[in-house]
This record gives C-alpha cells, sequence and structure tokens, in this order.
C-alpha cells in the first residue's frame, strides 16, 4: 500500500532506539524527510546511518542530538525547520516504584516529559498543519494508560494527562476538519532496551534466570510473544498516512491482546 507520504516531513522523538526508531524507519522507507532526535549523540548518528542506508534515493534523514523536554532543545529543533507535516512524540518513561517514595519534583518531572512536552510540541505544529490542510500527530504512550500498573504511577499519571488533553484538542473542527489527526499509540510489552533491563531486574529480585522471567512473562500475552519496532512503526505510519485521515482522538492500543477488556 502506498502511503503518500513521500517527500513529507517528520520529526520523530527519541528515535535512536527502540519503537521510536521503528518509526522513523517505517516512516523514512516510505520516502517521508525524518528528524529524529535524542539526547545521545553517537547512538543517534548510528540511526541515522540505518535510516539513510534503508530510504529511498533522495530520502532526508537530519539527527539532533539533544533533550526534547527542555525548551532549549525544542528550540534546536524548531530552528533546523519549523514545519513538520508529521510528529511522533515520544519520552522515555518515569522509573517505576511506590508513590510513597515519589518527591513533587518527581511528579513534575514525569509530567514535564510525559505529558508537558508532547503538548509543547502539538502547539508549535498543529496549526501550520491545519494551513497546509495535512497533519498527522503520533504520541507514544503506554498500555498502562488503559490498564494501570501500581507500579508505574507516574507514568499511569502524566500519560493519561496527556491523553485527556488529546482527547479535547483532536475534535477541533479547526484542527480535525483540517484535515490534521492526533491518536495515541499504545505499546504493551515490546522486545526493547527497556523491557529487558525490566527482566533484568526482575530476575535478579526473585532469583531467577531472566530467560525463565521473560518466558514467564510472554505466557501472559494471547500472542505468546513480545512485539518488535518493526511492527509498531508499521501501525505508526498507517495512522500517518493520507488511508488514516478519518481517525483521530483515538487511543490505538498494540499489545498481542493482553489488555482483557471489551473497550
Amino acid at each position: 500500500m502506498d502511503l503518500g507520504l513521500s517527500g513529507k516531513w517528520a520529526l520523530v522523538c527519541g528515535a535512536s532506539k527502540g519503537l521510536g526508531f521503528g518509526c522513523a524507519q517505517a516512516l523514512s522507507r516510505e520516502g517521508v524527510h525524518v528528524v529524529i532526535v535524542a539526547r545521545t549523540a553517537e547512538a543517534l548518528e548510528a540511526a541515522a546511518a540505518k535510516l539513510r542506508a534503508d530510504a529511498p534515493a533522495g530520502t532526508q534523514v537530519q539527527a539532533i542530538a539533544t533533550d526534547i523536554t527542555t525548551a532549549d532543545g525544542r528550540a534546536k529543533v524548531f530552528g533546523f525547520r519549523k514545519d513538520y507535516d508529521i510528529v511522533v512524540t515520544n519520552a522515555g518513561g518515569p522509573p517505576p516504584g511506590d508513590f510513597r517514595d515519589w518527591d513533587r519534583e518527581a511528579w513534575l518531572k514525569a509530567v514535564d516529559g510525559n505529558m508537558l512536552t508532547p503538548i509543547e510540541l502539538i502547539k508549535a505544529t498543529v496549526d501550520g498543519m491545519a494551513a497546509r490542510g495535512f497533519g498527522r500527530i503520533v504520541n507514544i504512550t503506554s498500555s498502562a494508560v488503559k490498564s494501570p500498573i501500581d507500579i508505574l504511577g507516574l507514568s499511569n499519571g502524566a500519560r493519561s494527562g496527556l491523553t485527556g488533553f488529546v482527547a479535547g484538542v483532536a475534535r477541533s473542527s479547526k484542527l480535525a476538519g483540517a484535515n490534521v489527526t492526533i491518536n495515541n499509540l499504545l505499546p504493551g510489552a515490546f522486545d526493547t532496551d527497556r523491557l529487558k533491563a525490566t527482566m533484568e531486574g526482575g530476575a535478579k529480585k526473585a532469583g531467577k534466570p531472566v530467560e525463565e522471567v521473560r518466558n514467564a512473562r510472554m505466557k501472559t500475552i494471547p500472542s505468546q510473544r513480545f512485539g518488535n519496532a518493526d511492527e509498531f512503526g508499521a501501525t505508526c505510519a498507517f495512522l500517518c498516512s493520507v488511508h488514516a485521515g478519518y481517525i483521530t482522538g483515538q487511543n490505538v492500543l498494540i499489545d498481542g491482546g493482553a489488555y482483557p477488556g471489551t473497550y
């Protein structure tokens, strides 16, 4: 399927690896010029090299090593290019723990990274998208928005705040009526470095081999496996495509059937 995106410009955050990279790769394969952002320059440049090698001729890939959660970081990104047709927001989730141990600073950091930063990126780009008659914003959040996990309270709270904001703004006729969509993509358990670190921590705490913990976790998923970045990226690319203009304000859960609810 031709997604109708060749020649458009995308900003993809947290794109040096994992799900962010998967989204950048799926878009660049469609001929989308991508600006990828992450904090670690070396890993980001390596990611950019992979994207360039895999993209159609003429597709531009620009790597900007910066912290998108800061005002200076966003200024750096928009200093390179003001207008984007596609924005994929993505920030590392806050650490797990007991809510009794989190102080005000921990909450503010979580909200700033996982709620306010995406809102700032949306604010900076949607009006230009509307003026041009095309725009796609995809926020990578978490399946915990639909099925909260007690030790992920910081993430549950901050990402749910973003979800509530998007539910309103995505339904603005000034945006939806101008072919600008805003959706959230909710990953479950994906085979990323973050999941591997979680598995290793759980195995150490339980005194069990990592492979045993990993297999036990997979058995809780109806698909009997973890997701991969390629299929996540493909879903993101479709939501960004010309074929998805009637999908907006949605929380698209991609978790192998793990969520047990009807709605």
